[in-house]
């Protein structure tokens, strides 16, 4: 194994102390961009920087045939998405039903928003004990290895409110940002559908009951992240995001024409293009934890521009807080044993948010701990 990748696999917990020596209260990037260097909190370990070799040709899979009904087209998109599942848990997907007028109309709130001053924008500030809101760089979370970029998270999911997204902005952000909601309920909502059709082609490729994931995701409680990241002078110091695996089960993200995104897979980092109006999909943890460990979690950063802003929509799909996650019988008879305990999303959740900073083991991690918490 390379040194990048030893580098990769050093778990890392979290640390929350306080903002200390230069680091600022609050992530201003039109003030941090007049400074000669950034501060070093900001500044990554070389093993998390190591240089992409290229770019990675990962499926692009047709939805078309799925959505129309066609067995063969779909036969064909579903082993598509098992060979990236089995190979680095990323592939995108166009012909997905998405009204493009939708996916503007989003992008171009998230821009107008994080245009905003920082005052306004705090506003929304996430509060400890939260989830949602405005975040600058997780300074109210991590002390060092700071990600360059601002974030906004909110919850979805349809069983108390037709109007979650709308009564969640409006409340936080003041009756002017009623447009801004319904727009978002909207691309909420169409996110949601688009991840029950994966899930369907994930049955399929997996060769269990083609409603068995779809079913398990109809009550689900899912997180939507806006992704602003500036244009940082030590672009090369630092990154928007570091090497992940996302804790949730699937992740749908737009992301604008500014490349930034990378993979990880055979031991190297590559650069993920942008495609006019696909999606860009990744396996998450829960899962991976769901396929009993067939299917891998997606490990990914996000690289920043020295002189260009990128901006993307992310959103996680989650199962309801309370649902057991375990693989389907099926797919235990032909390829067991377990290989994770039976947990529920909220206890995966709170692990992460309180006691371990989202890497490359997290799930095993998780594991490790989950048994470490039950009586012998």
């Amino acid at each position: 194994m390379d040194s990048s990748a030893t580098a990769l696999l050093s778990p890392v917990t979290l640390d929350l102390k306080s903002p200390p020596g230069n680091a600022p209260v609050f992530f201003d990037p039109s003030s941090l961009q007049k400074q000669p260097t950034i501060p070093k909190q900001f500044v990554w370990p070389q093993g998390d920087r190591e240089q992409t070799i290229g770019e990675l040709h990962a499926p692009v899979v047709d939805l078309q045939g799925i959505l129309t009904g066609d067995p063969g087209t779909t036969q064909r998109a579903a082993d598509m998405v098992g060979n990236a599942c089995l190979a680095h848990g990323f592939f995108q997907v166009i012909n997905h039903g998405i009204e493009p007028a939708l996916i503007h109309s989003a992008r171009l709130h998230v821009q107008d928003f994080f245009k905003l001053p920082l005052s306004h924008k705090l506003r929304a500030r996430k509060r400890p004990d939260s989830m949602w809101g405005y975040a600058g760089a997780h300074i109210e979370r991590f002390s060092s290895k700071l990600p360059w970029k601002e974030t906004l998270s909110l919850g979805y999911h349809e069983e108390s409110s037709s109007s979650i997204v709308v009564d969640y902005l409006t409340s936080v952000l003041g009756r002017d940002y009623e447009q801004t909601g319904l727009v978002y309920q909207r691309y909420c909502q169409a996110m949601k559908g688009l991840s029950l059709v994966i899930m369907e082609l994930l049955a399929i490729s997996l060769e269990v009951e083609r409603s068995h994931y779809r079913s398990f995701f109809e009550d689900s409680s899912s997180i939507m992240r806006w992704n602003y990241y500036p244009p940082c002078q030590d672009s090369d110091l630092t990154l928007g995001t570091g090497p992940h695996c996302d804790p949730t089960s699937l992740t749908i993200l737009h992301q604008d024409e500014v490349e930034g995104l990378e993979v990880f897979t055979n031991n190297k980092w590559h650069s993920i293009r942008p495609i006019p109006d696909a999606f860009v999909i990744n396996i998450g943890d829960t899962f991976m934890a769901l396929s009993n460990g067939r299917y891998k979690s997606c490990l990914h950063r996000a690289a920043v521009n020295r002189s260009r802003e990128r901006i993307s929509l992310a959103f996680f799909l989650c199962p309801r807080e309370d649902k057991v996650v375990r693989p389907p019988q099926d797919l235990l008879v032909r390829d067991g044993p377990r290989k994770y305990p039976d947990f529920t999303w909220s206890a995966l959740l709170e692990f992460t948010q309180k006691h371990y900073r989202a890497d490359i083991r997290t799930l095993q991690s998780f594991t490790q701990w989950l048994l470490s918490q039950q009586p012998n």
